[in-house]
This record gives structure tokens, sequence and C-alpha cells, in this order.
């Protein structure tokens, strides 16, 4: 009873942990906006500062079932990278050059949402009535939100809001078609492997566009890049795979909802941003949507 109890305990810890870094990371890049630096360069510090460690994870780590493991299961993960990492990721840092962290993490929060409509559209899978007003009440909470928001500068508000969901649309896409590989290769291999992938695409799409020339930037910027690629990329990554393996994904979804919430008390004291009561009421709307919809799926 007293070991079941610690693994509890200490899958809470790992879990509250884990959601508060990924949440950090939007607040981090808002900071490093501030010294002039642009989206795709800021993303390459982030990615490349990270990729050494997954690089040795890769290495280290083995395959779970390396028999079952194909020629073409390779190539979907090069696909899956692409998108699921890569894609997400330059979407969400150009969004962020337009709206508040805080409205950042709550769109990227209804991403369960979108996980149940692709696995219908795709797959099939049925939807439940109660799934069904579940989404509708998330949207409702999202609309709640930019409508309290789009006064004060429409169309970048509105510019903003669509990149992160498309952020979110890919991350979607992503777990939703990576599904299948990841009992094949085992979570750390498979997300090295992906992690990999997205780097690889992120240094080709910066070389293209910017060539061999890299800027100079003041030093808080690459301290800001280093923290994001550890403390919000590869530390929580790792902390919330022990937390569901811990908790279950049923449990660990009702701390995801902490995401919104860290992520506007950290943008509250370090970027100064704040919220109305109209928009803390549609963040709660959303994230009874979000909860119920993951409630269910699992």
């Amino acid at each position: 009873m007293s070991r079941k109890v610690s693994v509890t305990g200490s899958g809470i810890l790992l879990a509250i942990i884990g959601v508060v870094l990924f949440s950090a990371k939007a607040v981090m890049v808002k900071m490093a906006y501030s010294y002039g630096i642009d989206h795709l360069t800021l993303l390459l510090f982030r990615m490349v500062f990270a990729f050494p460690f997954y690089l040795l994870i890769a290495m280290l780590s083995k395959p779970l079932y390396p028999k079952e493991i194909r020629t073409k299961d390779y190539l979907w993960i090069v696909f899956f990278g692409f998108i699921g990492y890569y894609l997400a990721s330059l979407f969400d840092f150009m969004g962020l050059q337009h709206i508040k962290a805080g409205l950042e993490r709550i769109i990227l929060f209804i991403y369960p949402t979108i996980v149940v409509l692709l696995s219908w559209f795709i797959f099939g899978k049925k939807i439940t009535k109660l799934q069904i007003l579940a989404i509708i009440v998330t949207y409702v909470g999202v609309f709640i939100i930019f409508w309290d928001e789009v006064g004060v500068d429409e169309n970048t508000i509105l510019l903003g809001g669509f990149l992160i969901f498309l952020s979110a649309f890919t991350y979607a896409s992503y777990l939703v078609g990576s599904g299948w590989l990841i009992p094949k290769f085992g979570v750390l291999q498979f997300t090295s492997y992906a992690m990999i992938v997205s780097t690889i695409c992120l240094v080709v799409h910066y070389l293209f566009v910017n060539g061999f020339r890299l800027s100079s930037y003041p030093k808080e910027v690459y301290l800001l890049g280093l923290a994001m690629a550890i403390f919000s990329t590869l530390v929580p990554s790792f902390l919330v795979s022990a937390a569901i393996n811990r908790l279950g994904a049923s449990t660990f979804s009702i701390f995801g909802s902490l995401g919104p919430i860290s992520t506007i008390i950290l943008a509250f004291f370090f970027l100064d941003e704040t919220i109305s009561l109209v928009q803390i009421f549609g963040m709660l709307v959303v994230i009874a949507g979000v909860m119920l919809v993951s409630r269910i799926k699992v």
C-alpha cells in the first residue's frame, strides 16, 4: 500500500513539474523576441542545443521489438518528425510573434479535441454525443477568449491564433499517425529519432533562407535558447513520460490542465501580460471541454 502511494505521489510531482516546464517555453520565446531575434533563428538555437542529447539517447536506446521494424517504418518516422516537431514548432514560434504567451498555451491545449476529430475522419472511430458536446464547449471557450482579445489588433491576433492552431493541428496529426510506431521503437527511441529528423529539417530550412550567415545576439538569447532546449524540451518530455507511466494517461490529463494556468502566471510575472475576467472564464471553459474529451477517449 505504501509503495503504491509512493509511486502515485512521485507521479503527481513529476506531472506537475513536467507540465510547468513545458508551459514555460512560450514565456522564454517571448523574452527572447525582445532582443530582436527572428523566429527561425530562435527555433534553430532551441533544436540545435537539444540535438546532442537526443542523438545520444537514440544511440544508447534499443527498439522494443526490432524484428517488427521494417524499412518503411523509418520513412514514416521521417514524415512524422517533419510534421510533429518541425512544422508544429515552426508554426508555434511564428504565432508567438503575434499573440500573448498565455493565449498561445490555451490554443495549443485544444489538441486532444483535434486528435478525436482526426481519428474519426481518418480511421472512422466513432464520436459519442458527449464527445461532440465537449468539443463544442472547448471551441466556445476559445471563441470567448478571442472575442475579448481581437479589439486590440484584430489582424495580428487572428493571424497569430491561426498559426498556433496549425501548430496544434500538426502535433495532433503526429499523435494520431505515429501511435502504431511507438510500440515498435519505444518512447525514448521514437521521440529521439523524430527530434533528430526535425532538427535536420530546420537546419536545411535555415540554410535555404539565411545561408551560413548567423547573426550575433546578446548572451541572454543563447542562454534562453539553451534553457528552452534543456528545461522546456528535453527534461519535461521524459518527466511527462514517467508521470504517465505511474499515473496513467487518464489521471495525467487532469494535471495537463495546469499548462495554460502556469503559462498565464509565468507570463504575468516575467512578461507583464494581463488577462481579463472574460478570458479567465473562457480559459476555464476550454479546460473543462478538453478534460472531458480526454477522460472520454481513454
